[in-house]
Protein backbone atom coordinates (compact mmCIF):
# COMPACT_ATOMS: atom_id res chain seq x y z
CA UNK A 1 0.00 0.00 0.00
CA UNK A 2 2.87 2.43 1.17
CA UNK A 3 4.15 1.44 -2.31
CA UNK A 4 1.14 2.55 -4.34
CA UNK A 5 1.28 5.70 -2.36
CA UNK A 6 4.66 7.06 -3.68
CA UNK A 7 4.06 5.61 -6.87
CA UNK A 8 1.28 8.12 -7.13
CA UNK A 9 2.77 10.54 -5.30
CA UNK A 10 5.87 10.53 -7.81
CA UNK A 11 3.67 9.98 -10.64
CA UNK A 12 1.50 13.22 -9.61
CA UNK A 13 5.24 15.33 -9.13
CA UNK A 14 6.36 14.01 -12.43
CA UNK A 15 2.81 15.27 -14.19
CA UNK A 16 3.28 18.68 -12.32
CA UNK A 17 6.78 19.34 -13.24
CA UNK A 18 6.08 18.59 -17.04
CA UNK A 19 3.47 20.76 -17.00
CA UNK A 20 5.31 23.56 -15.48
CA UNK A 21 8.52 22.91 -16.87
CA UNK A 22 9.38 26.06 -18.94
CA UNK A 23 11.09 28.69 -16.96
CA UNK A 24 9.50 32.51 -16.83
CA UNK A 25 11.30 35.25 -16.54
CA UNK A 26 10.22 39.17 -15.65
CA UNK A 27 12.65 41.33 -17.37
CA UNK A 28 12.93 45.00 -16.81
CA UNK A 29 13.25 46.91 -20.33
CA UNK A 30 13.74 51.00 -20.29
CA UNK A 31 12.35 52.45 -22.89
CA UNK A 32 15.08 55.32 -24.13
CA UNK A 33 12.85 57.25 -26.11
CA UNK A 34 10.25 57.43 -23.40
CA UNK A 35 12.34 57.44 -20.86
CA UNK A 36 10.53 54.89 -18.44
CA UNK A 37 11.17 51.60 -17.87
CA UNK A 38 8.61 48.61 -19.03
CA UNK A 39 8.49 44.89 -18.30
CA UNK A 40 8.15 42.07 -20.22
CA UNK A 41 7.65 38.33 -19.22
CA UNK A 42 10.02 35.80 -20.95
CA UNK A 43 8.97 32.07 -21.38
CA UNK A 44 12.40 29.82 -21.76
CA UNK A 45 11.78 26.32 -23.16
CA UNK A 46 13.20 23.86 -20.26
CA UNK A 47 15.59 22.51 -22.61
CA UNK A 48 17.58 26.13 -22.56
CA UNK A 49 19.16 25.74 -19.51
CA UNK A 50 20.71 22.33 -20.71
CA UNK A 51 21.44 23.62 -24.01
CA UNK A 52 24.59 26.13 -23.23
CA UNK A 53 25.50 26.45 -27.04
CA UNK A 54 22.37 26.52 -28.62
CA UNK A 55 20.69 29.88 -29.95
CA UNK A 56 16.50 30.26 -30.08
CA UNK A 57 14.51 31.35 -31.85
CA UNK A 58 12.04 33.49 -30.13
CA UNK A 59 8.24 34.81 -30.78
CA UNK A 60 7.11 38.11 -29.81
CA UNK A 61 3.56 37.52 -28.51
CA UNK A 62 1.48 41.26 -27.89
CA UNK A 63 -1.36 41.98 -25.62
CA UNK A 64 -4.42 43.94 -26.61
CA UNK A 65 -6.07 46.78 -25.96
CA UNK A 66 -6.46 47.40 -22.08
CA UNK A 67 -4.07 44.99 -21.25
CA UNK A 68 -0.47 44.41 -20.17
CA UNK A 69 2.81 42.68 -20.74
CA UNK A 70 1.62 39.64 -18.20
CA UNK A 71 -1.78 39.23 -20.13
CA UNK A 72 -0.63 36.12 -22.11
CA UNK A 73 0.34 34.47 -18.87
CA UNK A 74 -2.52 35.33 -16.85
CA UNK A 75 -5.66 35.08 -18.75
CA UNK A 76 -5.66 32.61 -20.29
CA UNK A 77 -7.66 29.80 -19.51
CA UNK A 78 -5.23 27.66 -19.39
CA UNK A 79 -2.50 28.67 -17.67
CA UNK A 80 0.28 26.37 -19.08
CA UNK A 81 -0.22 27.22 -22.60
CA UNK A 82 2.84 28.79 -23.28
CA UNK A 83 4.86 26.91 -20.95
CA UNK A 84 3.88 23.86 -22.94
CA UNK A 85 4.29 25.82 -26.48
CA UNK A 86 7.47 26.60 -25.50
CA UNK A 87 8.62 23.37 -24.42
CA UNK A 88 7.46 21.76 -27.49
CA UNK A 89 9.12 24.06 -30.22
CA UNK A 90 12.15 24.68 -28.06
CA UNK A 91 11.30 28.15 -28.56
CA UNK A 92 11.58 31.51 -26.13
CA UNK A 93 8.45 33.45 -26.37
CA UNK A 94 8.21 37.23 -24.90
CA UNK A 95 5.84 38.98 -23.71
CA UNK A 96 6.85 42.56 -24.08
CA UNK A 97 4.34 45.57 -22.32
CA UNK A 98 2.35 47.62 -25.26
CA UNK A 99 0.18 49.62 -22.50
CA UNK A 100 -3.22 49.97 -22.78
CA UNK A 101 -3.83 51.81 -25.62
CA UNK A 102 -0.57 52.19 -27.73
CA UNK A 103 -1.31 49.94 -30.81
CA UNK A 104 2.33 49.92 -30.83
CA UNK A 105 3.03 52.61 -32.97
CA UNK A 106 4.97 55.55 -32.66
CA UNK A 107 2.67 58.51 -32.16
CA UNK A 108 3.37 61.72 -33.43
CA UNK A 109 1.18 63.54 -31.14
CA UNK A 110 2.49 61.88 -27.62
CA UNK A 111 6.66 61.63 -27.01
CA UNK A 112 5.34 59.50 -23.78
CA UNK A 113 3.93 56.54 -26.45
CA UNK A 114 6.62 55.68 -28.67
CA UNK A 115 6.03 51.73 -29.00
CA UNK A 116 7.21 51.10 -32.81
CA UNK A 117 10.81 52.25 -31.35
CA UNK A 118 10.35 50.47 -28.14
CA UNK A 119 9.61 47.63 -29.14
CA UNK A 120 11.78 47.15 -32.56
CA UNK A 121 14.60 48.74 -31.04
CA UNK A 122 14.89 48.84 -26.89
CA UNK A 123 12.92 45.04 -26.36
CA UNK A 124 14.36 42.96 -29.01
CA UNK A 125 17.94 44.65 -28.45
CA UNK A 126 17.59 43.24 -24.50
CA UNK A 127 16.28 39.79 -25.53
CA UNK A 128 19.49 39.37 -27.50
CA UNK A 129 21.75 40.95 -25.68
CA UNK A 130 20.07 38.69 -22.51
CA UNK A 131 19.48 35.31 -23.81
CA UNK A 132 21.00 32.88 -26.28
CA UNK A 133 18.85 34.08 -29.59
CA UNK A 134 19.05 33.45 -33.24
CA UNK A 135 19.97 37.17 -33.27
CA UNK A 136 18.71 37.78 -37.03
CA UNK A 137 14.95 38.02 -38.92
CA UNK A 138 15.42 34.34 -39.32
CA UNK A 139 14.82 33.50 -36.19
CA UNK A 140 12.54 36.06 -35.06
CA UNK A 141 8.29 36.03 -35.25
CA UNK A 142 5.94 37.96 -34.19
CA UNK A 143 1.57 37.88 -33.64
CA UNK A 144 -0.55 39.43 -31.07
CA UNK A 145 -4.55 39.47 -30.57
CA UNK A 146 -6.38 42.21 -31.34
CA UNK A 147 -4.59 45.54 -30.60
CA UNK A 148 -1.43 42.98 -30.61
CA UNK A 149 -2.75 41.70 -34.16
CA UNK A 150 -2.27 44.71 -35.33
CA UNK A 151 0.47 45.77 -33.67
CA UNK A 152 2.63 42.50 -35.14
CA UNK A 153 1.20 43.14 -38.98
CA UNK A 154 2.21 46.54 -38.38
CA UNK A 155 5.72 46.58 -37.36
CA UNK A 156 6.00 43.75 -39.46
CA UNK A 157 5.18 45.63 -42.21
CA UNK A 158 7.49 48.57 -41.41
CA UNK A 159 10.34 46.45 -40.10
CA UNK A 160 10.47 43.60 -42.47
CA UNK A 161 14.49 43.35 -41.90
CA UNK A 162 13.36 42.09 -38.13
CA UNK A 163 11.29 39.26 -38.52
CA UNK A 164 10.79 35.93 -40.84
CA UNK A 165 7.18 35.71 -40.42
CA UNK A 166 3.75 37.74 -38.16
CA UNK A 167 0.31 37.22 -37.46
CA UNK A 168 -2.59 38.59 -36.00
CA UNK A 169 -5.73 36.91 -33.96
CA UNK A 170 -8.80 38.89 -34.16
CA UNK A 171 -6.64 41.80 -34.83
CA UNK A 172 -8.34 45.62 -34.69
CA UNK A 173 -6.61 46.30 -38.45
CA UNK A 174 -8.82 49.72 -39.01
CA UNK A 175 -7.60 52.78 -37.21
CA UNK A 176 -10.12 55.24 -38.87
CA UNK A 177 -13.85 55.73 -37.96
CA UNK A 178 -14.26 58.77 -40.42
CA UNK A 179 -15.80 55.74 -43.22
CA UNK A 180 -18.19 53.74 -40.70
CA UNK A 181 -21.34 54.70 -39.21
CA UNK A 182 -21.29 55.00 -36.05
CA UNK A 183 -23.55 56.89 -33.53
CA UNK A 184 -22.35 59.96 -31.25
CA UNK A 185 -21.28 57.73 -28.56
CA UNK A 186 -19.71 55.55 -29.76
CA UNK A 187 -17.37 58.25 -32.00
CA UNK A 188 -16.99 59.89 -28.89
CA UNK A 189 -15.16 56.94 -27.27
CA UNK A 190 -13.21 56.06 -30.22
CA UNK A 191 -11.82 59.91 -30.01
CA UNK A 192 -11.44 59.68 -26.38
CA UNK A 193 -9.11 56.79 -27.00
CA UNK A 194 -7.42 57.25 -30.10
CA UNK A 195 -6.80 61.09 -30.09
CA UNK A 196 -3.90 60.74 -27.43
CA UNK A 197 -2.30 58.80 -29.86
CA UNK A 198 -3.02 60.32 -33.47
CA UNK A 199 -4.71 63.57 -32.65
CA UNK A 200 -7.81 64.61 -33.92
CA UNK A 201 -9.19 62.61 -37.15
CA UNK A 202 -11.16 65.06 -38.64
CA UNK A 203 -8.42 66.97 -39.75
CA UNK A 204 -6.02 64.43 -40.44
CA UNK A 205 -7.43 60.99 -41.74
CA UNK A 206 -4.52 60.65 -43.54
CA UNK A 207 -2.65 59.98 -40.23
CA UNK A 208 -5.08 57.50 -39.19
CA UNK A 209 -5.25 55.91 -42.76
CA UNK A 210 -1.60 55.32 -43.08
CA UNK A 211 -1.07 53.81 -39.43
CA UNK A 212 -3.93 51.29 -40.27
CA UNK A 213 -2.56 47.78 -41.07
CA UNK A 214 -5.67 47.28 -43.66
CA UNK A 215 -4.07 49.98 -45.77
CA UNK A 216 -0.74 48.23 -46.12
CA UNK A 217 -2.00 45.30 -48.03
CA UNK A 218 0.77 46.41 -51.00
CA UNK A 219 3.52 47.35 -48.13
CA UNK A 220 2.78 43.38 -46.81
CA UNK A 221 2.82 41.94 -50.61
CA UNK A 222 6.11 43.48 -50.99
CA UNK A 223 7.84 42.41 -48.27
CA UNK A 224 7.10 38.94 -48.95
CA UNK A 225 7.09 37.73 -44.92
CA UNK A 226 5.03 34.66 -44.60
CA UNK A 227 1.40 35.87 -42.61
CA UNK A 228 -0.76 33.92 -40.76
CA UNK A 229 -4.41 35.65 -40.14
CA UNK A 230 -7.27 34.55 -38.19
CA UNK A 231 -10.49 35.96 -36.58
CA UNK A 232 -13.51 34.39 -34.77
CA UNK A 233 -16.70 34.14 -36.91
CA UNK A 234 -18.89 36.13 -33.96
CA UNK A 235 -15.97 38.53 -33.40
CA UNK A 236 -16.93 42.09 -33.61
CA UNK A 237 -13.39 42.26 -35.73
CA UNK A 238 -14.38 39.89 -38.42
CA UNK A 239 -15.31 42.31 -41.25
CA UNK A 240 -12.03 44.29 -41.26
CA UNK A 241 -10.48 40.70 -41.19
CA UNK A 242 -12.21 39.81 -44.33
CA UNK A 243 -11.27 43.09 -46.08
CA UNK A 244 -7.45 42.89 -45.29
CA UNK A 245 -8.28 39.17 -46.78
CA UNK A 246 -9.54 40.40 -49.78
CA UNK A 247 -7.00 42.77 -50.36
CA UNK A 248 -4.48 40.30 -49.93
CA UNK A 249 -5.77 38.08 -51.91
CA UNK A 250 -6.35 40.81 -54.69
CA UNK A 251 -3.07 41.44 -54.91
CA UNK A 252 -1.57 38.26 -54.64
CA UNK A 253 0.04 38.41 -51.23
CA UNK A 254 0.41 34.38 -49.80
CA UNK A 255 -0.49 34.34 -46.62
CA UNK A 256 -2.62 31.94 -44.51
CA UNK A 257 -6.59 33.21 -43.15
CA UNK A 258 -8.87 31.12 -41.34
CA UNK A 259 -12.21 31.78 -39.75
CA UNK A 260 -13.30 29.77 -36.59
CA UNK A 261 -16.28 29.79 -33.98
CA UNK A 262 -15.97 32.27 -31.67
CA UNK A 263 -15.68 35.69 -30.53
CA UNK A 264 -13.37 38.23 -29.13
CA UNK A 265 -12.32 36.20 -26.30
CA UNK A 266 -9.62 34.18 -24.22
CA UNK A 267 -10.99 31.19 -25.50
CA UNK A 268 -10.55 32.07 -28.80
CA UNK A 269 -6.92 33.33 -28.60
CA UNK A 270 -5.96 30.15 -26.19
CA UNK A 271 -7.12 27.71 -29.60
CA UNK A 272 -6.22 30.19 -31.90
CA UNK A 273 -2.39 30.75 -30.55
CA UNK A 274 -0.88 27.10 -30.69
CA UNK A 275 -1.90 27.30 -34.78
CA UNK A 276 -0.04 30.47 -35.02
CA UNK A 277 3.10 28.37 -33.07
CA UNK A 278 2.76 25.56 -35.91
CA UNK A 279 2.38 28.01 -38.85
CA UNK A 280 6.23 29.67 -37.77
CA UNK A 281 7.59 26.52 -36.75
CA UNK A 282 7.57 25.41 -40.43
CA UNK A 283 8.91 29.04 -41.13
CA UNK A 284 12.10 28.71 -38.93
CA UNK A 285 12.93 25.04 -39.92
CA UNK A 286 12.73 26.14 -43.37
CA UNK A 287 15.45 29.18 -42.28
CA UNK A 288 17.41 26.34 -40.44
CA UNK A 289 17.14 27.64 -36.75
CA UNK A 290 14.52 25.33 -35.07
CA UNK A 291 15.89 24.04 -32.43
CA UNK A 292 15.30 19.96 -32.60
Amino acid sequence: MKSLRLFLLLLLLGIASRSFAAKVDTLDIPSAAMQKTYRAAVVLPTSYAKNKKVAYPVLYLLHGAYGHFNDWISKTPDKTLLHRLADQYNLIIVTPEGETFSFYLDSPVNKASQFETYITQDVIGKIDNTYRTVRSSKGRVITGLSMGGHGALYLSARHPELFAAAGSMSGALDLSITNRKLNPDEAKQRQSLFNPILGPETPAPSVYSANSVVNMADKLYSNGLPLIIDCGVDDFLIEINRELHRRLVYNHTPHDYTERPGAHTWQYWENALPYHVLFFQKVLKANAVAVQ
